[in-house]
């Protein structure tokens, strides 16, 4: 039995979670030596030393708040914000403007920068910057004169760098998700093929040998055989065109490549855009061959219907004016400005005047069918015919008009 593809999502921001973490614990510990060595110069450490046991208390206890995006919550990163503001500002109570002025740290020192950093990776440049901005109001605020040079160089420092590691995230994030669909669409792609191998080793071979034995006994046999070359064909179309999957289309914006899919919209819809090709393909068959584009050619779903109907109403006139055993050929094409389909076939061709006669006599399938459609689109139906060499009919849409329409 054949294995199905998985396809497995990697994460960019789990190594960032996890050295924020350890980020958040080496900065506590280090803002609890550097008090511990300056201790003596405090006027009033004890309010250092309570604040610097809350803030150990709060980094152990939400360590795992830190450990990935989910667990991240806004709530908390308002939180962690919040402790590290109140550092900030205590800092003239347990120490002397001075040793401020003279560029002494405040109490959570660079532990402050994780708070913000947490922000960073959770939500991007703009969050980051939303964040550093508190934190840079605070470290001016607590300086009662000018701020020192090293005072500005330090919020400035920090606001460009959590801005810079927020927009590195977002370019990952948005870097992950290309990757993670692009492993999708190539496992899908490889269980299509295994599929379309299946369906060519069982169902095409079974379909092609009552084909060519029903065409060898003649009688009602012959007929069963042709019907069984009919679905032969329409079935190898049809794998050949991807199942009707979904179309991809690639485009590259500010955030990051993408590839966006759409889905195809069914044939009763009335908005929205509608492949032609899935129209189109179900009138292949023994005596009908159709080409198509690689990419699909969107159209408007009342215009697409239309157009359908006309190539149908063209196929119909090759069934009971060229005959049974005449082939016929359906050509899409997309110009981008304008969609052009061809139907042609190997029949007769059509005599001089015919068609004026046919309208004199109320037959109107010409003229209604498929000039009247595709006028109704604003675009034109042109056909040629030359006795003995069949007859081609070249339907165009123009896209601009018929959106308007």
């Amino acid at each position: 039995m054949a294995k199905r593809e998985r396809v497995v999502r990697m994460s960019v921001e789990q190594p960032l979670w996890r050295a924020l973490t350890g980020y958040r614990l080496l900065t506590m510990v280090y803002a609890a030596l550097l008090f511990a060595a300056a201790h003596k110069e405090f006027p009033r450490p004890g309010v250092a030393i309570g604040y610097l046991a809350a803030l150990a208390v709060w980094t152990l206890a939400t360590s795992r708040k830190v450990a990935n995006a989910a667990s991240c919550t806004k709530g908390f990163l308002v939180a962690d914000l919040t402790v590290a503001i109140v550092g900030i500002v205590l800092t003239p109570v347990a120490d002397t403007q001075a040793r401020i002025h003279a560029g002494g740290s405040t109490l959570p020192t660079i532990w402050t920068a994780g708070a913000v950093l947490g922000f960073a990776i959770k939500g991007g440049w703009r969050w980051a910057c939303f964040a550093s901005t508190f934190v840079a109001a605070a470290n001016l605020a607590i300086h009662t004169g000018k701020p020192t040079e090293d005072t500005l160089h330090n919020v400035l420092l920090v606001w460009v760098a959590s801005v810079a590691i927020g927009y590195v995230v977002e370019v990952a994030r948005a870097s992950e998700n290309t990757l993670a669909r692009a492993l999708e669409i190539e496992a899908a792609t490889r269980e299509r093929e295994r599929l379309a191998r299946d369906i060519h080793d069982g169902v095409l071979q079974v379909l092609a040998m009552v084909q060519r034995r029903g065409s060898e006994l003649g009688g009602e046999a012959e007929e069963l055989g042709r019907m069984a070359g009919e679905q032969e064909v329409a079935l190898r179309t049809l794998v050949s065109s991807g199942l009707a999957q979904p179309s991809r289309v690639s485009r590259d914006e500010s955030h990051g490549a993408l590839v966006d899919t759409y889905e195809v919209d069914e044939p009763g819809a009335g908005d929205g855009e509608l492949d032609l090709r899935t129209l189109l393909a179900p009138h292949a068959g023994s005596r009908v061959s159709f080409a198509e584009p690689g990419t699909p050619v969107p159209l408007p779903v009342p215009a697409a219907k239309e157009l359908a109907a006309a190539v149908g109403a063209a196929l119909d006139n090759v069934r009971k004016h060229a005959g049974e055993g005449a082939r016929a050929w359906i050509l899409v094409e997309d110009w981008g400005d304008e969609v052009i389909v061809t139907v042609r076939d190997d029949g007769p061709g059509i005599p001089a005047g015919r068609l004026d006669q046919a309208a004199g006599e109320g037959r109107m399938g010409v003229a209604l069918s498929i000039r009247g459609r595709l006028r109704d689109l604003g675009g034109s139906a042109d056909l040629v015919s030359v006795p003995g060499q069949g007859t081609e009919v070249e339907l165009k849409v123009p896209r601009g008009r018929t959106d308007k329409r």
